[in-house]
């Protein structure tokens, strides 16, 4: 696997334009946020936010954030 030095969302207003989140869709119990790491996993999400568009009524941004910073590390606990 590459580093991921970017990350890509599908994001829709809610409010207005300072009023953001994170699309996403669910599968069977599971929330499933529409974010990744490459254009490749952005491209297979895109028939499903066009459902999600279409449905909601709601137009969808893909949004590219390129400032990595890495503010924690979360370690398996070996006893």
């Amino acid at each position: 696997m590459p580093r991921i030095d970017e990350m890509y969302a599908f994001i829709a207003e809610d409010t207005g334009p300072d009023d953001e989140g994170i699309v996403g869709f669910t599968v069977g119990n599971n929330w499933i946020p529409m974010v990744g790491g490459d254009m490749a996993r952005i491209e297979s999400l895109k028939p499903i936010a066009a459902l999600v568009s279409a449905r909601t009524g709601q137009k969808i941004k893909i949004v590219k954030f390129t400032n990595r910073e890495e503010i924690e590390e979360i370690c398996p606990n070996i006893d």
